[in-house]
């Protein structure tokens, strides 16, 4: 069984910094990608940024591209989110997810994955 467990999500100040973890059991990051979503109230869940399992490679969603960084440790089971310059409109619950058939390549405009984590909340605000 695929498992994903976020953690990481605070309440920090506009301009501020968080690691959001992703601790992922039942299979090897070397076989799935991982996608970061986040959902705030009335909108729609959006892909924030997702990692592939055999390449690695990264995607990034525009509204966070050059302010988030997509990451894993293989030996830990964890992928990271690095989110700097923080701003109320990145205020949401934020998802991790499995997909096997992001093992070379992964996008960010869709919302299918194999298996979801619980969310952690990520609350910018003054």
């Amino acid at each position: 069984q695929l498992q994903l467990v976020e953690s990481g999500g605070a309440v920090v100040q506009p301009g501020g910094s968080l690691r959001l973890s992703c601790v992922v059991s039942g299979f090897t990051l070397d076989d799935y990608g991982i996608g970061w979503f986040r959902q705030a109230p009335g909108k729609e869940r959006e892909g924030v940024s997702c990692i592939s399992g055999s390449a690695g490679t990264t995607n990034y969603a525009d509204s966070v591209k050059g302010r988030f960084t997509i990451s894993r440790n293989i030996a830990k089971n964890t992928v990271y989110l690095q989110m700097n310059s923080l701003q109320p409109e990145d205020t949401a619950v934020y998802y991790c997810a499995a997909r096997q058939t992001f093992q070379y390549i992964c996008f960010v405009g869709g919302t299918y994955m194999d298996a979801w984590g619980q969310g952690t909340q990520v609350t910018v605000s003054s």
